[in-house]
């Protein structure tokens, strides 16, 4: 049986746990989890693995990125499976911070992002979400000082924000994207799939098919505009209430028309039931 990984839930015994696993210069890669992690987050980790010579996975449900009506109180909690999957991946250090740690009595500080966190995207329908992603983002940068971060690429918008702050604020971090990895039939994985009823499952990679099918007539020169209301249709035919499903620039998240414009990325939200998915490609 493998060694589980250390683990630490105070900022004092996480600062020394660092100082260890910095002996000799030894590089370190961050991997920002909430748990319930799945092969789409063990992707992540061997990334890191082949970025740095130690790797720290942070494991907290950050409750300022959930609004009063989502879902913190029933999100995913799989502390024992997780550690196994950890410890099998030789995972150097687990960052397990109590609420406390991360908020304090007092916390009074908040960080703000705009540019990609305000494209009209996630943000349109959770504006609370980015500003809790960046601060406790930022603070898991500040508390680990790694060398580089490793965020999926299925969090599209969330892995430009991120990028963005990191730059902006000199945080001397290498923000690097690790592609989605999906189910044999297209699904994205998410810790969030376990809440799709049996019909729910089954009609869930029609997003993925329809952005496929969307991303091949934009390439082929068709317009914007047809080719995603086409999309949109679809969609919404297999049983998805939409929330958007736009293509924009891949840097920028700005609004863009054609293949002239840029390199283009392909974003869709939408609920199935009770479950919300995101998903996106590049075009």
């Amino acid at each position: 049986m493998p060694r589980s990984p250390m683990v630490v839930r105070t900022v004092p015994a996480l600062r020394r746990a660092l100082d260890g696993l910095r002996a000799r210069k030894a590089t370190v890669a961050l991997v920002p989890t909430m748990g319930a992690l799945h092969d789409g987050h063990v992707s992540l980790v061997r990334l890191a693995k082949r970025r740095a010579q130690k790797v720290v996975v942070s494991i907290f449900v950050n409750p300022t990125q959930f609004a009063p009506t989502e879902d913190f109180g029933s999100y995913p909690r799989t502390w024992k499976a997780d550690v196994a999957k950890l410890a099998a991946e030789k995972v150097d250090l687990i960052w397990n911070p109590q609420l406390t740690a991360m908020y304090p009595e007092g916390f009074a500080t908040r960080i703000v992002p705009e540019g990609p966190a305000t494209a009209g995207l996630e943000d349109r329908f959770r504006p609370h979400f980015f500003g809790g992603v960046a601060t406790v983002v930022g603070k898991l940068f500040t508390q680990c000082r790694p060398d580089v971060a490793i965020f999926g690429e299925k969090d599209f918008q969330q892995l430009r924000v991120v990028s963005q702050m990191a730059r902006d604020l000199d945080l001397g971090v290498k923000v690097i994207g690790s592609r989605t990895v999906r189910e044999r039939d297209g699904l994205a994985m998410s810790s969030r799939n376990v809440y799709l009823a049996p019909d729910e499952r089954q009609a869930a990679p029609e997003l993925y098919r329809v952005m496929k099918l969307s991303a091949a007539r934009l390439r082929a020169g068709e317009a914007a505009d047809a080719v995603m209301g086409a999309g949109a249709d679809l969609i919404q035919t297999a049983g998805f209430v939409l929330d958007y499903f736009e293509v924009r620039h891949a840097a920028t998240l700005a609004p863009i028309a054609s293949l002239k414009d840029g390199p283009m990325r392909m974003l869709v939200a939408a609920r199935i039931g009770t479950t919300r998915l995101i998903d996106n490609i590049a075009v």
